[in-house]
Parts: C-alpha cells; sequence; structure tokens
C-alpha cells in the first residue's frame, strides 16, 4: 500500500512496518520538504556530535539490495528500531534521506558506469538525499560538486556516507537553490525529485534555465511514478537506460521493478 503524503505518493515499505513514516501522512502539500526554510550550511557543520551520535546508532550501514554495491550508505532498514516504532518517537524532520530510492539508485548505476559523463566536470546533485548520486559523481572523476537537500540532517548523512566511502566531503547547500541566481554546472543530476505537480512544474522551468542558460546537461532518474509519466517535461526527455531494481528495492517500493535515467533536451 502507498503511502500518500499530501499530493505526494511513496511507497517505501509496507504499511506493517513503516511507523517512523506515517507522521507524514498527517502533512500536507510540501510540508515534507519545505523548500527555503533551511540556512546555507558549510560542510563543517554537520559535525554536531549529539546528532552524529544519533545517526549512527539509528541507522545501518549496507550496500546491498541497490544497483550499487559499491557505494556504502547510512540507511534505515528493518534492524533499525525506528523502522518499528511509532513516528513520533522520531525526534527530527521525515527521514527520507534515510532510504535509497530507485531513481537515484538509477542515477548512480549510470555515473559508475559512465565515468566520462562526469570526469573534470561541476556536477549539482539537485535533492540529494542520502547523496548517494553524488557520491557516484566524485568516484567517477567530478571534479566539482554540490549536494543540495533542504533537510539539515540529510547534510550529516551525506558527510557520513562520505567517510563509509573514504571520500572527502564536498559542499553542501541545505537551502532552496530555486529560489537562487543559477550557478554554472556542467551537469545537473535529480532523481525521485517529481513527486508533486507544483513541483515539478518549478523543478522543469528551472532546469530549462539551466539549460539554454548555461548549456548544462540534465540527467533525471525516476521509476515512472505517474506525477513524472504524466508530466509535460516527457516530451522533452530521451531515455539513456532502463534498469532492473533488485528485489529489495522492489519490496520497499511497492512493486516498481525498474528504474529509468533520462536525458533532458529542451
Amino acid at each position: 500500500m502507498a503511502l500518500n503524503l499530501g499530493r505526494r505518493t511513496f511507497a517505501p515499505f509496507a504499511t506493517n512496518h513503516c511507523s517512523v513514516f506515517l507522521k507524514a501522512v498527517r502533512s500536507s502539500g510540501l510540508s515534507l520538504f519545505p523548500w527555503g526554510r533551511c540556512p546555507w550550511r558549510r560542510t563543517g557543520s554537520f559535525l554536531d556530535p549529539e546528532m552524529k551520535a544519533f545517526l549512527e546508532e539509528n541507522t545501518e550501514v549496507t550496500s546491498s539490495g541497490s544497483l550499487t554495491p559499491e557505494i556504502q550508505l547510512r540507511l534505515l532498514t528493518p534492524r533499525c528500531k525506528f523502522w518499528w516504532q511509532r513516528a513520533d518517537l522520531w525526534p527530527y524532520s521525515e527521514p527520507y534521506w534515510a532510504i535509497y530510492w530507485p531513481g537515484g539508485q538509477a542515477l548512480s548505476r549510470y555515473l559508475l558506469d559512465n565515468p566520462d559523463v562526469v570526469r573534470g566536470k561541476s556536477v549539482l546533485d539537485l535533492g540529494s538525499g542520502c547523496g548517494a548520486t553524488a557520491i557516484a559523481a566524485k568516484m567517477s572523476g567530478a571534479s566539482r560538486i554540490l549536494a543540495n537537500d533542504i533537510d539539515p540532517i540529510a547534510g550529516m548523512a551525506i558527510r557520513l556516507n562520505c567517510e563509509l566511502n573514504q571520500l572527502n566531503p564536498f559542499p553542501i547547500l541545505t537551502k532552496n537553490i530555486l529560489d537562487l541566481e543559477q550557478d554554472k554546472w556542467d551537469l545537473v543530476v535529480l532523481g525521485d525529485m517529481f513527486y508533486d505537480e507544483d513541483l515539478a512544474d518549478s523543478l522543469h522551468q528551472w532546469l530549462k534555465n539551466c539549460f539554454w542558460t548555461h548549456r548544462t546537461r540534465v540527467l533525471i532518474g525516476d521509476p515512472g511514478r505517474p506525477q513524472f509519466s504524466g508530466h509535460s517535461i516527457q516530451h522533452q526527455l530521451h531515455k539513456l537506460i532502463e534498469y532492473s531494481l533488485p528485489e529489495p528495492t522492489r519490496r520497499e517500493n511497492n512493486g516498481l521493478t525498474t528504474s529509468t535515467v533520462w536525458d533532458f533536451q529542451p
């Protein structure tokens, strides 16, 4: 059964073990990702010892069950207590960074298999979450990386995940980048971001501006959610590759079987 998070529909887990996410059901609109509420934070500001200890205690380091076994990540798994406990016991904002979503998996796999796409280039990972795609870009030789996620706890998780993979942490921006003056990037990557019609429209316009202003290449990862499949951006996409999702990812995403990487060509 899918969780209806406002107008956003995800199916991270079967409902008998997703209590930490049920808190999100009480939210509405874009409250799960309240773009613009978080300040800019430099990488070093994510070293709060108490938060670090909490994340290390309540997530599991894993590299299995995804498309990228090369990348280790701290994630919420069935072996973590908050997978099972009441949602209101989770003391922070909804931990969407603690799930390795299928669109991000496809993007990360594609970058690892095609390092020439990022080698020596500047890369923006928009809606970075656990940071896996930014990590894949770093592993593949990107020269400059910015991970953008408005949740500051995601920033801490990204830093920890960099350390797990023996990488020097890259800069992290926890502010709504859609509201900022556009910087020049060789490549923008975003996965699982087309979950809401209004946000999809804003992203579409922002990505078009990136392309026409800076000739930025844009790669999008998505497993075929209706908000993406039915959006007008479909007319400007070229399919690069479709991956069959591992069985654990299928179970965690209500049976979705594939995830695709698209090249945005407005």
